[in-house]
């Protein structure tokens, strides 16, 4: 708690208590002047005591000061410092830099014995004196005026122990009714100074439906929140069990400021409740010297508070500074014999602040009466006077001519009834008539310069109680009234009720009055507790009596009748009881009923009613009235019930239809009411479901019922009905539970229609669409012996009929559906039955009419350009008359024939022909001749149509077959004829067959004498045609004619030879030349297929003798004998000198011969090797590939590098090692990479980079795979998820740009 700035404190050391008023109720008029008392040690050692009228003060304990006193800055004028004013018993002024005025009003000291002695003496003791007396005493001191508007200003800080202001205590004080709140009320205690102390106060919470505020005040308005710290703490604690909060403020440390009267208010919404009590903080006294001059004496010289009055020294008995070292000076001697107009100047040159204080000490010591000369007899220095008689005011004048004039606190008094003057002699007399409290003022009176002055004090006498008050015994709500008499009209009295003055403002019950010596308490409606002791105080005596209210019998004319009540609907609760004016309090279960907007509490007379307006589900229970002041009580139960209702908009689903997937956990929370508690019954059709279900199970709990499904299944779909019964009724709800699920698997498809790579498929809708519509389908084949589906789409097919392309022919196949929604994909159909992707034929080529009759036509053709897989079965020939398109077919089986003759036709007739080729895909599309055929033989001119490979030379070796077909047309048939060099041919040679349209010659083994010119000649009636056709019958060729070596030198020997001489009727197409050692005998060729007629063999071995023989070749192979040399050649050694040279000579031999050396030298040149090393280069680059997802693809380029160059693969700069998925060949500098099943994870840039120690070089291609994986299967690849978040977001980017 934050230390005060000053405190409130009087000369005993205790607090100063707030101003109250006093016994007649009048409050005293606030006064301004300024009072010095020595402390109580300064009087026990002797230090200049106070004498009045040469009379010692008797010793007395000091008490608390009775002056107002009051701090007033004073301005600088000239220069000079104008003394603030103080005294000794007031509050210190806060530190602030500007001067604050602070008034009090005088409390009220309690009666003392020295009261007595004040009333006897003509001048009462400083210890005796009032407000009044220290008037007089200021009155003669110059500047002793106070300026009005400083009467009504207060402090500007804050203290411990403040009371309530002056101008506030007429202020009416609206307090807010009080009500039982406080269970346990702090109460006042004492504390030592630096001790702890704990204030509780309980408040029970029972009907509080939240935590009351509490406030606790010092004083009438400080509010202690704010000041909470290490000195003040306040806490608070709830005890669920008992229901009562308690509230403590811990005063830690405690000073003496702390003292003084605190307050507790505790406030929940219109109840209130406050509680005062007093802290009391004890101290010891300290004995000290205190130098009485100190307290005229600045704080402190020179520093930031020069200026300001150290009075706290005095009155706190803080330790008294270190005086100056100057010599001690008696102020009190200069002052005694200086004039009044010089003590400011000398209470300002010795520091002295408070001049009125120190004057009015100086009035109290004894003096040195000076002769007067304008009045032989002064005034006595004060009267006194009972309220309601008179004073005689007397002077005696030195000179009677002087003129007087009368002064009321500084007011000239001019004569009237009530003041009258006289004149006796020199003696001046001023007559107070009927003297009152006003009349209680300073008197002053002035001959000429000269001035005395005296002061009047107004004693008031004591009221007497004539009558005294009478016991009174009652009933409640009745009137009571309290009657005293007192001695004096218009005097004031106190009413108390048990020692306790009585309220008696605007809002009491308590009226006051008065009606001459007459008073008056009246309560007007009486209740049992206006019951106590009563009594009347006056200033001269008290009277009390017993007041006894008790109650009257309690009659009830009607009693609570118990209801039951729809929830919603108003409730009254009515009872009537005797007497009519007894308030009561309604409760609930226990609990205190408050009235509010919604709850109505009436008394009207006899009749109290309590009227809920709508009422609601916590209204139910038992209703209790208790009249106040009696035992009795009247009971009443209310029952609210409530139809049942189930809330389903709070679900918030359209139609009241929730869905939910297949599989997953359904829990429906749907909100109920209803009072009682409803039964809840849920339903599926006929079928209850119980609370104990394992799948699906039913619970109700409070307000709301829930439906689960652990599993959702289709068959959980359907309406569910929900009853609510009641005895306030029933209530039904449906909820439609839609379980959306992935389709069935379509049907197996079919496939109706197949093409060469393609095939058409139809399909039904799955019987079961998973609760939610089909978006499309997927497609997937497979070959029928593979097990491995590949999807045939990535968008979804909206229809039920699709085409497949892209198909093997020949192979067999079969095609499945996938149904998808938006819930997923179905599974997949059932496999269609296998189908082999076959195509029809192309049309047949070459149409052509062989031949016309009066009654048939043969027409022929070629077969089909394009046959494909399913092969051939046959032709269909078709025939309609022109001008109809009626086709007539002529054979009724398949003909394998590409020759066809149409038979019974009409002569004269003209036809339109076509041909059909069909196998098992079906009918070709037709081959039909361009112009109509007219029905009738004609005269075709004969021509033969020569083979191609006939045309030249026919060649065949000895012993082979002949067979040679020479087509011819013309009509009729034409006859052939065969000469051979212009001769008929021999049959016995040559076998001739001839047919309509060709001719046959056929040679079973041929001879080199059925080599000739064949003559074919072919003629119908003038017409003729010839054509020639050579045969060459070849055989093995004869050896060569003759082989000579025509030279030999070194290891070389050249050889010499002539053609054979048969040919083998095929020119020589080369010789094969053979050589063998002489020793041996062993023949090795040397060269085959040798063209030439000489040739030179080489590297024969020094020192051999070798044989040569050459064998002829033509069309049929090598001559079956060869051609031997005669002669060897014998390999010698050259010589190395010419006289070896010369000793050599040739020489012939039966069988070989030598050749010497002539001398002749061959000289051999050197040939330096060529450098065929060089850096890598591509000689073809990679090229950007297209790939199909799940098909192998390979990324070819070739390289040319010496030494040969180490290839690496990399994908997206990164080295491809160790992959399984890649297979990388490099053969002849041809560089291949296999990726096996790409998937669209595999597309990117890809890179070969071929290096070795002469350089590097690299080619890049960029790899794109078409089609996709969705999330799940790239998951089962165990492709990792970066990489898959990457492949989705390209798709996207492909699909936006697509």
């Amino acid at each position: 708690m934050p230390e005060p700035t000053k405190k409130d404190e009087t000369p005993n050391g205790q607090p100063e208590e707030s101003v109250a008023p006093d016994s007649n109720g009048a409050l005293p008029l606030p006064e301004i002047s300024l009072e010095v008392s020595p402390p109580p040690e300064a009087v026990a050692e002797g230090k200049e005591p106070v004498e009045t009228d040469g009379k010692k003060p008797e010793p007395t304990e000091p008490e608390p000061s009775q002056a107002v006193v009051a701090q007033e800055p004073s301005p600088v004028e000239n220069g000079s410092n104008q003394p603030q004013t103080g005294g000794v018993g007031v509050k210190e002024q806060a530190e602030s830099d500007n001067s604050t005025v602070k008034e009090e009003v005088p409390c009220s000291p309690p009666p003392t014995d020295d009261d007595d002695a004040a009333a006897t003496t003509p001048s009462p003791t400083p210890q005796a004196e009032d407000a009044n007396s220290l008037k007089k005493l200021s009155i003669e001191l110059p500047n002793d005026s106070v300026p009005v508007p400083a009467m009504g200003r207060k402090d500007s800080v804050w203290s411990l122990g403040e009371g309530q202001a002056p101008e506030d205590l007429e202020k009416p004080i609206d307090t807010p009714p009080l009500s039982t709140l406080l269970i346990e009320k702090p109460s006042s205690a004492t504390v030592p100074v630096g001790g702890d102390i704990v204030f509780v106060a309980k408040v029970e919470a029972k009907d509080l439906l939240r935590k009351p505020t509490i406030k606790w005040f010092k004083g009438k308005w400080m509010d202690l929140a704010s000041k909470t710290g290490k000195h003040l703490q306040l806490k608070e604690t709830f005890d669920r069990f008992t229901k009562i909060h308690t509230f403590e403020m811990h005063i830690i440390k405690a000073k003496d400021n702390y003292a003084g009267n605190y307050r507790c208010e505790v406030s929940y919404k219109d109840k209130f409740d406050s509680c005062s009590f007093d802290l009391e903080v004890k101290e010891a006294e300290q004995a000290q010297s205190i130098d009485i001059r100190s307290a005229f004496k600045r704080s402190s010289e020179g520093q930031d508070d020069a200026g300001e009055l150290d009075f706290s020294g005095l009155l706190k008995h803080r330790e008294v500074k270190q005086q100056d070292d100057a010599p001690e000076v008696d102020v009190w001697e200069i002052l005694k014999n200086a004039r009044p107009d010089q003590y400011e100047k000398i209470a300002f040159m010795y520091g002295i602040t408070d001049l009125r204080g120190l004057l009015k000490r100086m009035k109290k010591m004894p003096k040195e009466e000076k002769k007067s000369e304008a009045f032989a007899k002064k005034l006595e220095p004060a009267y006194q006077v009972d309220k309601g008689g008179k004073i005689r005011l007397v002077v005696d004048l030195a000179d009677p001519t002087v003129e007087l004039k009368w002064y009321k606190n500084g007011q000239e008094i001019r004569p009237t009834p009530k003041y009258i003057f006289e004149h006796k002699g020199t003696q001046r007399i001023m007559v107070i008539n009927n003297c009152s409290m006003m009349d209680d003022a300073a008197y002053s009176v002035a001959a000429g310069d000269e001035k005395c002055s005296t002061e009047l004090f107004v004693k008031e006498l004591p009221i007497k109680i004539v009558k005294g008050i009478e016991p009174v015994k009652t009933t409640v709500n009745e009137r009571i009234e309290l009657e005293c008499e007192v001695s004096e009209e218009g005097a004031q009295v106190k009413w108390m009720k048990n020692g306790v003055e009585v309220p008696t403002g605007v809002r009491s019950r308590y009226r006051v009055k008065s009606e001459g010596t007459k008073h008056f308490l009246v309560i007007d409606d009486a209740s049992k507790e206006d019951t106590g002791t009563y009594s009347v105080m006056a200033s001269g005596g008290t009277s009390e009596a017993h007041v006894q209210v008790d109650l009257k019998p309690l009659k009830i004319y009607q009693d609570l009748q118990d209801m039951t009540v729809k929830l919603g609907e108003p409730i009254k609760l009515q009872c009537e009881i005797y007497p009519g004016n007894v308030p009561g309090r309604w409760y609930r279960n226990g609990q205190l009923i408050q009235p509010s907007d919604r709850i109505n509490i009436i008394h009207r007379n006899k009749i109290h009613r309590l009227e809920i307006a709508t009422s609601s589900l916590h209204d139910a229970g038992d209703y209790t009235f208790v009249p106040e002041g009696y035992s009795q009580s009247l009971c009443a139960k209310i029952h609210i019930i409530d139809p049942p209702r189930v809330h389903l908009e709070s679900l918030n689903f359209p139609d009241n239809t929730v869905t939910i997937v297949a599989g997953n956990k359904l829990r429906l929370e749907i909100p109920i009411s209803g009072e009682p508690a409803p039964r809840v019954v849920w339903m599926k059709g006929e079928r209850v479901i119980l609370e104990s279900g394992h799948r699906v199970r039913a619970e109700t709990h409070g307000d709301q019922t829930s439906l689960t499904i652990e599993v959702t299944e289709r068959e959980d779909s359907g309406n569910y009905k929900i009853v609510l019964q009641n005895e306030a009724g029933e209530d039904t709800a449906s909820v439609k539970i839609k379980v959306v699920d992935i389709p069935d698997a379509p049907e197996a498809p079919l496939v109706p229609e197949v093409g060469g790579d393609w095939c058409s498929m139809t399909w039904e809708p799955p019987k079961y669409d998973g609760g939610s519509p089909i978006l499309g389908y997927f497609v997937e084949r497979k070959k029928k012996q593979s097990s491995r589906w590949m999807r045939l789409n990535f968008d979804l097919i909206k229809e039920t009929q699709f085409e497949p392309k892209k198909m093997i022919e020949g192979v067999p196949y079969e095609v499945r559906i996938f149904a998808v929604n938006a819930i997923g994909v179905s599974k997949p159909s059932e496999p269609s039955k296998a189908f082999t992707p076959l195509a029809v034929t192309s049309e047949p080529t070459m149409l052509v009419v062989d031949d016309v009759t009066d009654t048939t036509v043969t027409v022929k053709w070629r077969p089909p350009e394009t046959i494909g897989a399913a092969g051939l079965d046959g032709y269909l020939v078709e025939y309609c008359i022109e001008g109809t398109d009626d086709w007539v077919i002529s054979n009724k089986e398949l003909t394998e024939k590409t020759k066809y003759t149409i038979t019974g036709l009409s002569p004269g007739c003209k036809i339109l022909v076509r041909v059909k080729a069909l196998n098992a895909a079906g009918a070709s599309a037709p081959r039909t001749l361009q112009h109509s055929i007219l029905v009738k033989e004609v005269v075709e001119p004969p021509k033969i149509r020569v083979p191609r490979h006939l045309k030249m030379t026919y060649t065949r070796r000895v012993g082979e077959a002949v067979n040679l077909v020479v087509p011819f047309m013309g009509k009729p048939r034409p006859k052939v004829t065969w000469l051979k060099d212009g001769q008929a041919i021999e049959p016995t040679h040559v076998n001739i067959r001839n047919t309509d349209c060709d001719s046959i010659i056929f040679i079973r083994k041929a001879e080199r004498s059925h080599s000739g010119k064949y003559e074919m000649s072919v003629q119908v009636e003038n017409h003729k045609d010839t054509a020639i056709i050579d045969i060459q019958i070849v055989d093995l060729p004869g050896p060569p004619q003759a082989v000579t070596i025509e030279d030999v030198w070194g290891g070389n020997v050249a050889l010499v030879w002539t053609p054979p001489k048969d040919n083998g009727n095929a020119p020589i197409t080369g010789y094969t030349i053979q050589k063998a050692d002489k020793k041996t005998m062993e023949w090795y060729t040397c060269i085959e297929h040798y063209h030439r007629n000489c040739i030179t063999i080489t590297e024969l071995v020094v020192g051999n003798e070798y044989f040569f023989r050459i064998f002829s070749e033509n069309m049929c192979g090598l001559s079956e004998s060869a051609t031997q040399t005669k002669k060897s050649a014998l390999i010698v050694k050259e010589g190395n000198s010419p006289h070896d040279t010369a000793q050599h000579q040739y020489h012939a031999q039966p069988h070989s011969f030598t050749l010497t050396p002539t001398g002749m030298q061959l000289k051999t040149h050197n040939f330096e090797d060529h450098d065929f090393k060089e850096a890598p280069k591509f000689t073809q680059p990679l090229i950007n590939t297209f790939a199909i997802a799940g098909y192998n693809a390979t990324l070819n380029c070739s390289v040319r590098a010496n030494p040969r160059a180490k290839v690496i693969w990399m994908k997206n700069k990164m080295t491809i090692i160790d992959d399984p998925r890649y297979r990388m060949f490099s053969n002849q500098g041809v560089c291949t990479l296999e990726i096996r099943k790409p998937s669209p994870y595999d597309g990117g840039m890809y890179t070969c980079k071929a290096i070795n120690d002469l350089g590097e070089a690299q080619v890049d291609c960029k790899l794109e795979v078409k089609g996709g994986f969705t999330f799940y299967e790239l998951m089962q690849r165990g492709v990792p998820l970066h990489l898959i978040d990457k492949y989705m977001n390209e798709s996207k980017t492909v699909e936006q740009e697509k």
